[in-house]
């Protein structure tokens, strides 16, 4: 793991290097003006909402950790939230994450089977939240108009909508449906079968019962507790919310004044299309994106700089704050 994440961090600086040159190339003075002009009280409210972004998502973690184990300090769980940052954000599609969180969970004292089942509600709550800021950035979008794009982008946004929704009610019917999770496992089954993708019928079939057990776990712990339930899909709610409000302060920093309406439906917008980039962070996706979205409320060089502080807070110090805090996890002492 730890040569992967190395190999991951060396690709992502490169990648990082290129976009950033892009970016740069075309109005370099214009950019750097506009970063030293900045107002440097609204960049560090950008940085705070960023960690009560993480603050956010690391209650709604600790509330379904205490379920299990009713002794575990919240520092020990934002500190992992904190270093699961860095982990999303070298691998693909972000894919790094819950592994890690289960790992550290089994550290912290938590069985690895309820680690499993703590990660996989935190994640289906975290699908449900994302789905209804989808559905609400639409809304607005319809609404108001927004967004006015291209039909290659519009396409990419609804697909992703689509797709979001579509994992979301799979986790639901798979965690909550016995009947429903087998159907989808023989169907799969038979689908790697056939292009000879499963080479150990058994053995595969064994791991994914297990995984079916403990999704179906999950789907009871989550019936049998709707108030947490409820209450940890409204967390994580407004942690996408205060997160997609970041570029607003931005843009005031540099003396443009764009609509709160106007920033949440790009910012959900810019994410969904980021998430089809097969590259750690979604990097040259993301950066298209938001310069595709705002593009209509500011100039080209403030733009670009805006467009550079936002990835800065919003990425890369998640991997920076991570790394770091990877240094100092131990466990709970108190197991």
């Amino acid at each position: 793991m730890k040569k992967n994440t190395i190999r991951n961090t060396l690709i992502l600086l490169i990648i990082a290097a290129i976009v950033t040159y892009f970016v740069m190339k075309d109005d370099y003075q214009s950019i750097v003006d506009n970063l030293i002009l900045a107002n440097k009280w609204l960049i560090l409210l950008c940085i705070i909402i960023v960690f009560l972004y993480w603050f956010l998502r690391a209650l709604s973690l600790y509330i379904i950790v205490k379920r299990y184990k009713k002794r575990i300090r919240f520092k020990v769980i934002m500190l992992q939230t904190l270093i699961t940052q860095f982990f999303n954000g070298v691998t693909p599609f972000a894919t790094g994450g819950e592994p890690m969180q289960v790992y550290m969970l089994t550290k912290s004292g938590v069985k690895v089977a309820n680690a499993t089942n703590i990660i996989i509600q935190e994640f289906i709550m975290y699908q449900i939240a994302l789905i209804f800021m989808g559905i609400l950035a639409l809304g607005l979008n319809f609404k108001f108009n927004v967004c006015s794009v291209s039909p290659v982008l519009g396409n990419l946004i609804v697909l992703g909508f689509i797709i979001n929704i579509i994992i979301g009610l799979v986790l639901l019917f798979v965690s909550f449906s016995k009947k429903f999770s087998k159907f989808i496992v023989n169907i799969c089954l038979k689908i790697g079968i056939k292009i000879k993708l499963i080479k150990d019928v058994e053995k595969t079939t064994e791991s994914w019962n297990e995984k079916l057990e403990d999704y179906n776990e999950s789907g009871t712990m989550l019936k049998n507790n709707k108030s947490l339930f409820f209450t940890c899909v409204l967390i994580n709610f407004l942690s996408l919310l205060i997160f997609y409000l970041i570029p607003f302060f931005i843009f005031m920093s540099m003396g443009y004044n764009v609509g709160i309406i106007e920033v949440i439906v790009s910012s959900a917008f810019i994410l969904i299309i980021g998430n089809f980039v097969p590259i750690p962070g979604g990097s040259g996706g993301i950066e298209f994106g938001f310069l595709e979205f705002f593009k209509v409320f500011l100039p080209q060089g403030p733009l670009k700089s805006a467009l550079i502080i936002w990835r800065g807070i919003t990425y890369y110090l998640g991997i920076i704050i991570g790394g770091v805090a990877l240094g100092f996890f131990k466990g709970d002492e108190k197991k």
